[in-house]
C-alpha cells in the first residue's frame, strides 16, 4: 500500500481481501443461497408493496454475522405517499 493510497484512504489489499472472505464466510454459515436471497427480496417486495409505496429497484438484502449471531438485513427505500385531499 502506497503513502498516497493511505492519504486517500483507500483500503489496502490485504484489508479488501478480509472483507471478502468475511462475505463468504456469512453466507456459508447461514446456509442462505445467492438465490435464495433473491427469493426472499422479491417476496418481501411483494408483500410490502401493497401496503406501502417503495422503490423496488433500490431494495437490499445482505446478510451479516457478528460474534453470536446471523441477522437477515433489508434496506427498503420508501416512495412518496400520494397526498390525501
Amino acid at each position: 500500500m502506497s503513502w498516497l493510497d493511505r492519504l486517500r484512504g483507500q483500503p489496502s489489499p490485504r484489508e479488501t481481501a478480509k472483507q471478502r472472505l468475511q462475505v463468504i464466510l456469512v453466507h456459508d454459515r447461514s446456509d442462505l443461497s445467492p438465490g435464495l436471497l433473491e427469493v426472499i427480496k422479491d417476496e418481501i417486495i411483494a408483500v410490502l408493496s401493497r401496503h406501502v409505496p417503495i422503490i423496488a429497484e433500490e431494495v437490499r438484502v445482505t446478510v451479516t454475522q457478528d460474534a453470536r449471531e446471523c441477522r437477515l438485513v433489508a434496506d427498503i427505500p420508501l416512495g412518496n405517499r400520494p397526498s390525501r385531499s
